[in-house]
């Protein structure tokens, strides 16, 4: 199937399980983010997302009602039952990078024209509240990808159907003083391996390789696949000596002021590593992989 990318897709959101959705909610308030509502999938998960600017969330998913996830996974949903098996092995992290798209149909068959597809697609609806009580029905259509060499890992393009209102207002403003989704770290030995799954999935066949791994620029930011030398020498992070596949490591985020944001940190108790011209914080209960903060340039 021939296929001509315009321009690299931007990230909807990235999928961040988590054992319990009130102690995630009460860590990233601890960590400065304003956190939504909870909301509830009707297939039995649960989130409560952390909106950026720029048209970019977090969510952290947990499990809300175990026997609707293990029908909905038994029945083909692929979203639930990668939730699952993550969840299994690790608890808590970063399993999918989730990408913006017009036409999710269109983009499952060129997943599966390219030995690329995750799993049948998923269309779904949900309602969203907002802080002022208002609630709004948004409706999705998800298209799969992944690599069966990388269990912990996959991505997905999100069709928003139904979007909600752009203006989310005070959902935006965090006292941490985050802007937007700037980064997103995963780790592996050899990078390159994964390396066309990435460039499918973004739309993106310009890639910087550098000596710790490689670099995609997305439209609204950028996947960093790095090995454990280039986690350990930019985030103080350790990762899997043996483990291979693709791992979520950390999120990085843009702060309109990182004097704002480490005296958030430190008013709350949060402990963190300044590394170069970032303030790194470790992986915690309710945070799953570790949290950067870093100045707009």
């Amino acid at each position: 199937m021939s296929h001509v990318s315009q321009s690299p897709r931007a990230v909807d959101h990235l999928v961040l399980p988590v054992v319990d959705l009130d102690t995630a909610r009460q860590r990233l308030t601890r960590l400065g983010f304003t956190v939504a509502a909870d909301a509830t999938h009707p297939f039995g998960t649960r989130n409560a997302c952390v909106f950026f600017a720029n048209d970019t969330y977090l969510e952290p998913l947990a499990v809300g009602s175990r026997e609707d996830c293990l029908e909905a996974a038994r029945t083909g949903n692929v979203f639930v039952a990668r939730d699952l098996a993550y969840q299994f092995r690790r608890g808590e992290g970063l399993s999918a990078v989730v990408v913006k798209t017009s036409d999710a149909e269109a983009d499952h068959a060129r997943f599966v024209a390219e030995g690329l597809s995750g799993g049948e697609m998923l269309g779904f609806s949900r309602q969203f509240r907002f802080p002022d009580g208002r609630a709004a029905e948004a409706a999705f259509k998800l298209a799969f990808a992944a690599d069966l060499r990388s269990p912990d890992f996959f991505a997905f393009s999100c069709e928003r159907v139904n979007p909600l209102p752009v203006d989310r207002g005070a959902l935006q403003v965090h006292a941490n003083a985050a802007a937007c989704l700037s980064r997103i770290v995963l780790s592996e030995h050899n990078p390159s391996d994964f390396q066309y799954l990435l460039e499918a999935v973004l739309d993106q066949r310009d890639v910087t390789a550098h000596s710790f791994g490689l670099s995609i620029k997305c439209a609204n930011a950028t996947v960093d696949v790095l090995t454990p030398d280039g986690l350990s020498a930019h985030y103080g992070l350790a990762a899997p000596v043996t483990e291979r596949g693709l791992l979520g490591a950390a999120v990085v985020v843009v702060s309109h002021d990182l004097g704002v944001t480490a005296r958030c940190l430190a008013a709350n108790g949060i402990a963190y590593q300044t590394i170069g011209a970032r303030l790194v914080v470790a992986p915690q209960p309710g945070q799953g992989v570790a949290y950067a903060f870093e100045e707009s340039k």
